[in-house]
């Protein structure tokens, strides 16, 4: 019987280990002389856009909140949310029963001062001067009567008793006279009692505007067009002054109300122009523009309001409604853009780790716009640089490398 031999089996066997080390020697042997195998991103040229985006609120800068002037029960509500109205619509009638009485009252009492100075002047000088007169013609005949019966006393024909009665009446009389004169006086047009009748004219007639003011109060009115956004009473409702009623959006300016972080302050201007898009309609989009920057930064939220101005709003576009807002700060149209991931360094120090001729090299540069995912080269790099990441922290500067590209 022949014997099998097992040498032809064991050289495939011996080779095996043999490959594997020699593949293990190239690879070490060849790694020093063409460099290690790294992911790298392209600088590519295209236009910049640079943008702030944040989330906002609609909001009308003259939104009305009309309230109650005046205690009173609601007779009738004529408008409804959402309604449209224009400037002097009716909106609210409060019961007027009480507030034209109070009026009517006030009417009472000016008719009734107007006639008090009427009266002074048909009567009260006239009466007053005939007073005087009177006045003075009852002194002169007691003046008369005191020097007759002085002279009858001085020759003994009358007692001093008389000549007492006779001096009396002719103080009386010289009273009178002077009385008489001091309410003519105050009767005459510029006189006490005229001034104080003129008075009470004037202040019936401010009590008048009052209740005629009051009276007003219980037809509330639309101040301006607009929509309404809110009602908060209804019909036999008791309201008191300063109650909110009912709510308005004035019809023209829309505005957007938005808290910027205050590290892109520095990136805001006016009129900058905005896209914009409500959370209720992504796919709609509507444009707006920079209209006010806050003076000042919220230390709480460490933020800024900005408000943006809408001149056509979509007729979607609702009070207090949620808003996307994304803010163009600046734009070039044909920039030398780098992926973020290879910017390397700080604003003052900026550098990228650049593959050339096998080799990362430390290359300087400078920066200009950032967007979400690129920044603007100045200077230093070129479109179709290869870069490697700052995320690849085993490849310094000097090491030789292959470069592998994205995709």
């Amino acid at each position: 019987m022949p014997r099998l031999s097992l040498a032809p089996l064991r050289r495939p066997l011996i080779l095996v280990p043999l490959l594997l080390l020699f593949g293990l020697l190239a690879v070490f042997l060849l790694r020093p002389l063409f460099g290690s195998a790294v992911d790298v991103v392209v600088v590519r040229q295209g236009e910049m856009r640079q943008s702030v985006v944040a989330s906002g609120r609609v909001r009308s800068p003259q939104r009305s909140e009309l309230a109650a002037q005046v205690s009173a029960q609601v007779r009738a509500v004529h408008v409804v949310e959402g309604q449209g109205v224009a400037a002097g619509d009716l909106l609210i009638e409060l019961d007027q029963r009480e507030l034209q009485a109070a009026a009517a009252q006030a009417r009472a009492q000016l008719a009734q001062a107007e006639l008090r100075v009427r009266q002074l002047q048909l009567l009260g000088e006239p009466l007053a001067r005939e007073a005087i007169r009177q006045a003075e013609a009852n002194l002169t005949q007691a003046k008369r009567q005191f020097e007759r019966v002085e002279a009858l006393v001085a020759k003994g024909f009358y007692s001093p008793n008389q000549l007492d009665d006779a001096r009396r009446a002719l103080a009386v009389a010289e009273s009178q006279a002077q009385s008489s004169r001091l309410q003519a006086q105050s009767n005459a047009s510029g006189g006490a009692d005229f001034k104080l009748a003129e008075a009470a004219v004037d202040q019936a007639r401010a009590t008048l505007a009052v209740a005629e003011a009051k009276l007003a109060y219980s037809r509330i009115v639309a101040p301006r067009a607009g929509t309404i956004l809110a009602r908060q009473v209804e019909p036999g409702d008791s309201v008191q002054p300063g109650k909110t009623l009912l709510s308005l959006s004035p019809a023209g300016v829309t505005e957007l109300i938005v808290q910027i972080d205050e590290k892109n302050l520095r990136l805001l201007a006016l009129d900058q122009t905005a896209t914009v898009s409500a959370d209720a309609w992504p796919d709609r989009n509507f444009p707006a523009r920079v209209s006010f920057i806050g003076p000042v930064v919220d230390a709480q939220r460490g933020s800024v309001e900005v408000r943006l101005r809408v001149d056509n709003p979509p007729d979607y576009l609702k009070q207090d409604m949620t808003v996307s807002i994304d803010i163009a700060t600046g734009s070039r149209p044909q920039a030398v853009l780098l992926p973020l991931e290879g910017l390397r360094g700080n604003a003052g120090d900026a550098w990228a780790l650049v593959v050339r001729d096998g080799r990362a090299v430390r290359q300087p540069l400078q920066p200009g716009l950032r967007s979400a995912g690129e920044v603007e080269v100045r200077s230093g790099l070129a479109a179709g640089d290869l870069v490697v990441p700052a995320t690849n922290p085993r490849v310094a500067a000097g090491d030789r490398v292959r470069a592998r590209l994205p995709g």
